[in-house]
């Protein structure tokens, strides 16, 4: 397969990672995991005013009913720059679950960035990732919509991400879970392969500077295969996760959401790795910049599914066609 964007979709991609490049981000985040949303707030705010949070909810609700693959490009690029906040459950879950439905006026509020929301879908999503900040929170159990009670509050590895224990209130809808989940995935893996991408520019930008026996330790031949690898890695995942998005509403949509979910989590983690590996002592110290994105791919990389749940999925969904076929 061969993707290639609309002049329309890379002038889209182009303005948004410019704007994030220039919003301090890391600090936003830090800000974020104390306690402090309101620079995150404001940040989606933002965000939404360039269309984000729109992407994926109808005209009728204010959104712009783009295309998965629209969602997958933005997803990209608010990984490349580590944007906390729930943008998966607000922009591409909840969508998916309150259209049609008695809650559907709260798409209206999301596309313009006056609602954060967000979701939970146990087993497999069994936390709703900000539900302490967030201005709707909803649960989904055996395809029944309901409203969702903040009971407690668990830690994640990510201090940007807080996973509420949340239990089901009243019941809204019936809904399509397993569409809801596989676009939570599908923008997750999105993200992380964004994630990735940056971890390897900064991995590659600082062993331009480091030198150690008198050369920057980019011209080492381990270090150039190492960086080498995590490209290879990453271009790798780049069709599969296209792919899926083009699948989505066809009879393989969730086989190819979770073998995009594997290949970008596997080449996020190797991106870490490495990076982690070409800094140094300094790539462990919470205080360096790198360290937001190192633990937002440990997070990621079983939220929206673990890699057994996807592996599982893909194997079910082959052995149905060898069956069948």
């Amino acid at each position: 397969m061969r993707f290639q964007p609309t002049t329309e979709q890379r002038e889209f991609t182009s303005v948004l990672r410019d704007f994030l490049a220039g919003q301090d981000v890391p600090s936003i985040a830090r800000a974020w995991a104390a306690g402090d949303v309101a620079p995150g707030r404001a940040l989606w705010r933002k965000l939404a005013a360039q269309g984000v949070l729109a992407l994926g909810i109808p005209e009728e609700h204010g959104g712009l009913g783009a295309t998965e693959v629209d969602l997958v490009l933005a997803f990209e690029q608010l990984g490349k720059a580590a944007v906390p906040g729930p943008y998966a459950e607000s922009a591409a879950v909840l969508p998916r679950l309150l259209e049609g439905g008695p809650a559907a006026s709260h798409l209206d509020a999301i596309a313009l960035g006056e609602t954060m929301g967000t979701v939970a879908l146990p087993p497999a999503v069994p936390y709703a990732v900000d539900a302490a900040e967030a201005d709707a929170v909803y649960v989904v159990e055996a395809g029944q919509l309901t409203s969702g009670v903040v009971t407690d509050e668990r830690t994640s590895v990510d201090g940007t991400r807080r996973l509420g224990v949340v239990q089901a209130g009243a019941p809204l809808a019936a809904v399509d879970a397993t569409s809801a989940f596989d676009h939570g995935a599908l923008t997750t893996a999105a993200y992380l392969l964004g994630l990735g991408g940056a971890l390897l520019d900064q991995a590659v930008g600082y062993a331009k500077i480091r030198r150690q026996f008198g050369s920057a330790i980019g011209s080492f031949q381990a270090v150039k295969h190492a960086l080498a690898d995590v490209a290879v890695a990453l271009e790798f995942a780049r069709p599969l996760l296209f792919g899926a998005a083009l699948a989505i509403g066809g009879p393989h949509a969730s086989r190819d959401v979770s073998a995009a979910k594997l290949a970008c989590s596997a080449a996020a983690n190797r991106a870490a790795r490495t990076a982690l590996q070409v800094h140094g002592a300094i790539g462990y110290t919470a205080e360096y910049d790198l360290s937001i994105w190192l633990v937002k791919v440990r997070a990621l990389s079983s939220a929206w599914g673990t890699a057994r749940l996807h592996r599982d999925r893909v194997r079910a969904a082959l052995t149905d066609e060898v069956n069948h076929g």
